[in-house]
């Protein structure tokens, strides 16, 4: 990832899972962000878009000591990306659910199933047309066809509002996406986090700086904390 929004400085903390009181006791990837954007040492900093922090921190307690310090170069790339279209939280949501349903143990993959249609009808809500995003929806639902069958059953005609999909849905599948992939029956899932983390950020920065934004023109709601 590029350095787009600053650098680690020379000596940081090692990262590690959970929250900390101060630089002291330790470090994980949101607070190392807050640090770099000069706000008030915490792990949900306003640096970052809510949704986006939410990935970050999941990724960072779901790794192991040895494998975290492999997504430490990404935290300056998180420092000023925020923004209160939709869009990304669709992206965000969609991208984790998309990552997760082929992988997830067969008892999570119905749950992660609700969670892609839903977020790939909330793709179907935005003003400009999602290839790609459709894409991962296509691809993630053809590798897991029985949990697609009983999502479009569960969930025939349920719709969601944009205020419900920022502040429950979108969080509980980014959630529920990390941990699926955690205890994936696969020999690389330390690897698929952190390509779903590095990957996320890349695509949200695009989004973000085709609309020449940095921060958000208004606050955020934030989502539930997990």
């Amino acid at each position: 990832m590029s350095d787009s929004f600053g650098t680690l400085p020379d000596l940081v903390p090692v990262l590690s899972a959970g929250r900390h009181r101060n630089a002291r006791k330790g470090a994980c990837f949101m607070e190392m962000a807050s640090f770099l954007a000069g706000e008030r040492w915490s792990d949900h900093p306003t640096c970052t878009h809510p949704l986006l922090a939410s990935l970050a921190r999941l990724v960072n307690d779901s790794l192991s000591d040895d494998d975290r310090p492999r997504i430490a170069g990404f935290i300056p790339d998180v420092v000023g990306l925020t923004s209160a279209d939709v869009e990304i939280d669709v992206a965000i949501a969609t991208r984790a659910a998309a990552a997760a349903l082929p992988v997830a143990p067969a008892t999570r993959q119905n749950v992660l199933a609700v969670g892609l249609l839903t977020s790939q009808r909330m793709v179907a809500t935005l003003p400009s047309p999602e290839p790609a995003l459709e894409e991962l929806c296509r691809t993630a639902f053809a590798c897991a066809p029985q949990a697609r069958a009983w999502a479009e059953r569960y969930a025939r005609d349920a719709r969601v509002s944009e205020r419900t999909f920022r502040r429950q849905t979108a969080p509980h599948i980014v959630s529920y996406a990390v941990e699926g992939i955690a205890v994936a029956c696969v020999a690389d899932p330390a690897d698929r986090l952190v390509t779903l983390l590095e990957d996320t950020i890349r695509d949200t920065a695009t989004r973000i700086r085709a609309r020449g934004e940095r921060r958000a023109d208004m606050p955020l709601e934030a989502p539930v904390r997990q």
